[in-house]
């Protein structure tokens, strides 16, 4: 049976959009953008903040009851109900650690039925110290030695993962033009 490696924040959830509607632009008025011209990730340069300003506003919102609430993108729903139980699978996504457990609780609670476990990469905040087992998901994925494929939102990550299949999830800073869909359709070939 094969391993599929999931990114949560922005591939089984809809973590920057909600951000950005339900935190960011009430707090920042005077703020013209719309989401699909967060072109970056991280997108503070677009938002004209710096890199902690930004890191300081997502992680208030992963540790708010509004992260708690989102529900899980819709594709991807689907496609566990349709497909899920043909692979195992495993969540892995990098954030903060004070916001870690918020993330794993959201995972189980929307995909337990399928993700059995989840791990992290503790994206390391300024005023944290952590022992660092893993630089990022490449070195962790190369170490467990089990994944055939990596679902992420980011074209890095699915570059450094050499040996894994990689499915690249469109959003709007990795350009990709193709639908939710049509990337998760590459899992089953």
């Amino acid at each position: 049976m094969k391993t599929i490696v999931w990114d949560n924040d922005d591939v089984l959830n809809d973590l920057m959009y909600q951000w950005f509607n339900q935190k960011w632009l009430p707090e920042n008025h005077n703020c013209l953008l719309c989401y699909e011209e967060l072109t970056e990730n991280p997108p503070h340069r677009i938002l004209g903040v710096t890199l902690r300003e930004y890191l300081q506003s997502l992680d208030e919102f992963r540790l708010s009851q509004k992260y708690q609430a989102m529900e899980p993108v819709g594709e991807v729903m689907e496609w566990f109900k349709r497909h899920g139980e043909g692979f195992r699978h495993i969540a892995l996504t990098a954030t903060s650690f004070a916001s870690a457990h918020v993330s794993a609780s959201w995972v189980i609670k929307h995909y337990g039925k399928w993700i059995r476990t989840f791990h992290f990469i503790p994206a390391m905040r300024a005023d944290e110290r952590h022992p660092v087992y893993d630089t990022d998901k490449a070195a962790f994925l190369k170490w467990l030695d089990k994944a055939d494929a990596l679902v992420d939102d980011s074209k890095t990550n699915i570059a450094d993962c050499i040996g894994v299949n990689g499915i690249l999830f469109p959003r709007p800073w990795n350009g990709l033009t193709t639908t939710i869909n049509q990337a998760l359709g590459a899992l089953l070939l």
